[in-house]
């Protein structure tokens, strides 16, 4: 099945959703050239939510995905937040930032009822998760109003679990893709493969249709992923210098320099393995520490040192999310480089 026939789409591309980077203006974008735009949502409270699907909704008419986090909340841990706090110590004192007086939360949120129930006044066509899938009952309300349904997998073990819950495709990401891994039946890193071991793996295991994602930032790359079986590529890297696209400057002036040229996986910034441009917190503390609490909770701490730094035109302390290749950035449209990665533009 191609997407086409799957999502009613034109072009065999998929918009990732990358959280902290975008709004809906990129996810219309994208559908406007006839690709999957996509609108991550851990980061948004329900009225934030709530106004960016309203604005796809008044900007295209065309299928558009919406994205979610499922992880489980963790439990708070004094000890290891004390811990944390402990280790940015250093930083917080050079900025004169009050660690005390720095609020604990997560930052992120799972996919709930209040999410579902918000999503179904909108009925988006399209609907992916990270991490797993959430309880089934919510599952069950998106599928509900017909939504097609979308998961990552890591690992061939994931693809499989993921075809057993009923999903209508899985989306394969490598280990070269930018941001969070999608990792769930495991944290073992020694699993995760690149995405030309891991996607004729994945394809072989389920009868489902399989998207590829990672390393793919030109039509090369999407030809390649195709020849493989998949029947798409998930790009973000790639549109991360659009105009549509709500990359910092500091994010921005990393993804032009010689620096791009080294990611590195890390959990500093909110606990669970993602993929960024080495800076200087990843460079001294170690981008695997063991010092942040889990997921998403390291994020309170380290976020007023990144406000601070990125005031002053630095980048030491920011999640520069990217994959490892960044060749397909470009200071275009979100509309041509749909295009170009479908060999159209």
């Amino acid at each position: 099945m191609s997407l086409r026939e799957l999502f009613g789409i034109d072009l065999p591309i998929v918009q990732a959703p990358m959280a902290g980077v975008q709004t809906g203006a990129l996810a219309v974008a994208v559908c406007e050239a006839g690709g999957l735009g996509s609108l991550p949502c851990a980061m948004l409270s329900p009225e934030a939510m709530r106004q960016e699907l309203a604005a796809i909704r008044a900007q295209t008419a065309r299928p558009y995905n919406v994205n979610f986090f499922c992880h489980r909340p963790p439990v708070p841990d004094a000890a290891r937040e004390a811990a944390w706090r402990a280790a940015l110590a250093p930083y917080h004192a050079k900025y004169g930032i009050d660690a005390a007086a720095i609020p604990a939360g997560p930052g992120r949120r799972p996919f709930d009822a209040e999410a579902a129930a918000l999503l179904a006044e909108f009925r988006p066509a399209v609907v992916s998760f990270h991490f797993g899938l959430p309880p089934p009952e919510l599952l069950a309300l998106v599928r509900g109003w017909g939504a097609k349904v979308l998961s990552s997998a890591t690992t061939v073990a994931e693809a499989r679990w993921l075809e057993a819950q009923g999903v209508d495709a899985v989306i394969a990401q490598g280990l070269e893709a930018g941001g969070h891994r999608g990792m769930f039946l495991s944290d073992d890193l020694n699993g995760q493969m690149g995405t030309l071991a891991l996607l004729p793996q994945v394809v072989k295991a389920v009868r489902l249709p399989v998207i590829a994602a990672g390393g793919i930032a030109d039509a090369r790359g999407v030809a390649a992923v195709l020849a493989l079986g998949a029947v798409g590529a998930q790009v973000g890297t790639a549109y991360l210098l659009c105009p549509e696209a709500t990359t910092s400057a500091v994010h921005r002036a990393a993804l032009t320099s010689e620096a791009a040229q080294v990611t590195a996986l890390t959990k500093l910034f909110t606990g669970r393995p993602a993929r960024g441009i080495v800076n200087r917190v990843m460079r001294e503390l170690g981008p695997m520490s063991s010092a942040p609490p889990a997921f998403p909770l390291a994020t309170a701490a380290i976020a007023p040192l990144r406000a601070q730094a990125e005031a002053q035109g630095c980048g030491d302390f920011s999640p520069l999310w990217a994959g490892q290749n960044v060749s397909g950035c470009r200071e275009v449209g979100a509309g041509e480089v749909t295009r170009g990665l479908a060999g159209v533009g």
